[in-house]
């Protein structure tokens, strides 16, 4: 099979899950040997140094009508002839009309629920979880041309965490450490974890309990004001946007994801076994998909912080629970979600789409 030239765009503004695995995912493309180029917004967070060699077109996409970007989405197609253009959620999917001459194939990549008169218009469409295909099935999308990929997973290499982390956060050596990463919006369902922070002892096991929170987002200033008014900030650690959260995964004692049902998917699950990392989960359409409840993560009733709570408690106090589920989750990592078995399907999906088109 020879390399194929693909296109990848998308029209975010700042780095969040998606646009994480965007990135990841385009670069791990390149490295097979596929020349790989990306478009993103033009003046915005994803338009820097973040692309290795790719190659970076940026492009106005200033909202999901605008004519001007429309045009300009069409002629660097025209200059460029990939033989793939994969978009990726509203806007950069909406501003892509191929040429009916052309023979580029678009296709649009949904990580959610997104409403699909704004799809219909792609050649095929690639959902991240089977209920997502189920959905653009029932949409009346042609069955033939909808197509289901999950993400892959990191798999590092088993390690600790920078020896001086720990005391950089000025969290406590002999502290658990809860771990969360997630953008501060609703659906991820902070406002729930912290509830149940403050209804969880301080102490479990005999050891204290600290969560790490990495995140940013409009809910950053409701959150911080929350944590302060339940009294439990000062066991909070806020760290921010992480680009690359490798050393907080391998810090972590337990991987804590308290998104609400709407979450589609939710990377932080196969992060988490990547890591081999014990997890708890609320149950979201994404997770009671993909996850084993006891055999690889604990799942609780989404927007439920008393069970939450509970939840936590019973992983930290139960050691062969917490093992038994990160070496679940780890061999599921390897078994299902590893990086090289995902990237080869997306490449042997672009094969029968070219072949077909």
């Amino acid at each position: 099979m020879s390399g194929i030239h693909s296109l990848q765009l998308i029209g975010s503004k700042s780095f969040g899950g998606a646009e994480r695995w965007f990135q990841r995912f385009s670069l791990a493309l390149a490295e097979m040997g596929n020349p790989t180029e990306i478009g993103v917004r033009r003046g915005h967070e994803l338009d820097g140094d973040h692309w290795s060699d790719l190659i970076r077109h940026a492009l106005p996409m200033r909202t999901v009508w605008d004519p001007l970007s429309r045009f300009e989405v069409r002629r660097l197609v025209r200059r460029l002839q990939p033989d793939i253009v994969q978009t990726y959620m509203g806007r950069a999917t909406r501003l892509t009309h191929l040429s009916p001459a052309g023979n580029t194939v678009h296709v649009a990549r949904l990580g959610g629920y997104y409403k699909v008169d704004g799809y219909r218009h792609a050649h095929a469409w690639i959902g991240n979880t089977k209920g997502i295909c189920d959905y653009l099935l029932q949409a009346g999308l042609p069955k033939n041309r909808i197509f289901h990929l999950y993400n892959f997973a990191e798999l590092p290499v088993p390690g600790l965490p920078p020896e001086s982390l720990k005391k950089d956060l000025g969290i406590p050596e002999d502290a658990w450490v809860l771990m969360t990463p997630g953008r501060f919006v609703p659906f991820k369902g902070h406002r729930f974890l912290l509830e149940a922070l403050a209804g969880l002892p301080a102490i479990v096991a005999g050891r204290p309990v600290w969560q790490v929170i990495l995140g940013d987002g409009p809910l950053k200033q409701a959150l911080h004001d929350q944590a302060r008014a339940s009294g439990i900030d000062e066991r909070i650690v806020w760290a921010g946007w992480q680009l690359n959260p490798d050393a907080y995964y391998r810090l972590a004692d337990l991987i804590v994801f308290p998104s609400t049902y709407a979450e589609p998917f939710g990377n932080v699950i196969i992060e988490a076994w990547g890591y081999a990392k014990p997890l708890v989960t609320s149950a979201s359409m994404g997770a009671s998909e993909v996850v084993r409840h006891e055999e690889d993560g604990l799942m609780f009733e989404c927007e439920n912080a008393l069970a939450l709570s509970q939840t936590i408690e019973r992983a930290l106090n139960d050691d062969a629970l917490r093992q038994g589920m990160a070496e679940n989750g780890r061999q599921r990592a390897v078994r299902e979600f590893a990086r090289d078995t995902i990237m080869q399907a997306y490449v042997e999906l672009y094969h029968y789409l070219l072949e077909h088109r």
